[in-house]
C-alpha cells in the first residue's frame, strides 16, 4: 500500500463516516512457507541432535521451513500467505492495488490495507468486528484500537473529520539537523531572480566549494522528501528544486535546505484535514512552470487531485523533455496529470467493490 492509496482510504472513510482500526501480525514473516530449498549455518545456541553431537557445527546446516526475516524472499512468502488466507474468506483482491483486500455483505463492507505486518481496516463497524475476529483466529495479532499511528503518519479523529500530520516527524528532523530553536520564516524558499547570474538555485560554479561529507545535505534531503510525500505539498517544489544538487552542493543550497526548516519550524501542526460528510468527488489541477530551470532549458511540472477539497496526490518535478514554448510545457504537465488520473489515485474499481 502506497501513501496516496492510504490518504485516499483516509478520505473515504471521513466522507462516508466509516470507522479506521489498525492490527499488527507478530511475526509476520515466519507465517510465510519457503517455495525453493534454503539452508543456513548451525545459529548459536541451538541445540544439536543426539547423533549430531559428536560432529563440528561448521560442517552442518540446517534447512529452512518457514521465511524468517533478512531472506529477501520472506516479503513475497508472507504476502501469499496472507492473501491466500484473504481469498478465501471471499475477500476480493483490488485489481489495481495488490495490498487491498475488500468485502461486501448485505450490511456493509470492509476494505483491509496491507503495509507489510500493519493492517488497517476501514468500513463499517459490524464488518471489522467480523474481520477482526477472523484474523486473530488465523494469525497471532495485535489490536491496537483505532487507526492513530501508521507509515510515519499521525491520525486524528475529529467529530467532523480526520486530521493526519507529521508534527512529532517534522520536530524530530528539526532537532536532528539542530534547526529546533531557529527563526520561523512564512514561505519555504526565496523568491528566485529573473537574472540566471542571480539566481540562487543555479548549479555549483567553477569558483564555488561544493561542500563535504560533513554536511549532512542528501540526509536532509531525504527527511524533507519523506515529508513532502506524505502530508506536505507545499514544500514539495522547494525539496525537489534542492534534490537536483544533491551530487554537488554549495552553501547556496544549504541555505535553501535551512530555509525550509526554518519554514517548517512555524508550520510544525500544518497537516491534511478529510472532512466528515464531504462530497466524494476527484478534481485535478496541473500547471507547468515554463523555464523553470533555466541552466538546463528544462520547464516544472505540478499537479495535485483533491477528494473532498484536500488533496490526496500531487507532484512537483522537473521535466524530462526540453519544452520549446509554455504552451508544450503545459501539455507534458496535463499528460503526467492524465497518467496519474487514470492510476490508482482515484478508479471507479473501489467504488464501484464497496457500493
Amino acid at each position: 500500500m502506497d501513501a496516496i492509496t492510504f490518504r485516499f482510504l483516509m478520505s473515504l472513510a471521513a466522507s462516508q463516516n466509516l470507522e479506521m482500526y489498525l492490527m499488527d501480525v507478530v511475526t509476520a514473516y515466519l507465517y510465510g512457507s519457503l517455495e525453493n530449498e534454503i539452508y543456513m549455518k548451525i545459529p548459536e545456541g541451538l541445540k544439536m541432535p543426539e547423533d549430531l553431537k559428536s560432529k563440528a557445527k561448521e560442517i552442518c546446516s540446517v534447512r529452512l521451513q518457514r521465511s524468517l526475516y533478512g531472506l529477501k524472499q520472506s516479503g513475497r512468502m508472507w504476502y501469499n500467505r496472507l492473501s491466500e488466507y484473504l481469498l478465501s474468506k471471499d475477500y476480493v483482491n483490488n485489481a489495481i492495488c495488490p495490498c487491498v483486500f475488500i468485502k461486501k455483505s448485505s450490511s456493509g463492507f470492509v476494505i483491509i490495507a496491507v503495509y507489510v505486518d500493519d493492517l488497517n481496516m476501514i468500513g463499517t463497524q459490524k464488518e471489522i468486528d467480523d474481520a477482526r475476529t477472523h484474523m486473530k483466529e488465523e494469525f497471532e495479532m495485535k489490536d491496537l484500537g483505532k487507526t492513530k499511528f501508521c507509515l510515519g503518519l499521525q491520525i486524528e479523529h475529529f467529530q467532523d473529520g480526520i486530521f493526519v500530520h507529521q508534527s512529532n516527524y517534522t520536530k524530530r528532523v528539526l532537532k536532528r539537523f539542530y534547526m529546533d530553536k531557529a527563526t520561523p520564516l512564512s514561505t519555504p524558499m526565496v523568491n528566485r531572480s529573473l537574472d540566471v547570474e542571480k539566481d540562487p538555485f543555479r548549479p555549483c560554479e567553477d569558483n564555488e566549494e561544493v561542500l563535504g561529507p560533513e554536511v549532512p545535505y542528501m540526509s536532509a534531503i531525504g527527511g524533507l522528501m519523506y515529508l513532502a510525500n506524505c502530508t506536505r505539498p507545499d514544500i514539495a517544489f522547494a525539496t525537489n528544486l534542492l534534490a537536483r544538487y544533491s551530487s554537488s552542493p554549495t552553501r547556496r543550497h544549504w541555505n535553501g535546505i535551512k530555509h525550509i526548516f526554518r519554514y517548517l519550524q512555524g508550520s510544525i501542526d500544518l497537516g491534511l484535514f478529510y472532512p466528515k460528510n464531504s462530497k466524494c468527488v476527484l478534481v485535478g489541477f496541473a500547471d507547468a512552470g515554463y523555464l523553470s530551470d533555466p541552466h538546463k532549458a528544462r520547464s516544472q511540472t505540478g499537479y495535485v487531485f483533491t477528494i473532498g477539497g484536500t488533496a490526496v496526490s500531487w507532484r512537483s518535478q522537473k521535466q524530462t523533455l526540453v519544452a520549446t514554448s509554455s504552451n508544450y510545457a503545459e501539455t507534458i504537465a496535463l499528460h503526467e496529470a492524465c497518467r496519474e488520473c487514470v492510476a490508482p489515485v482515484y478508479d471507479s474499481t473501489y467504488k464501484n467493490q464497496v457500493e
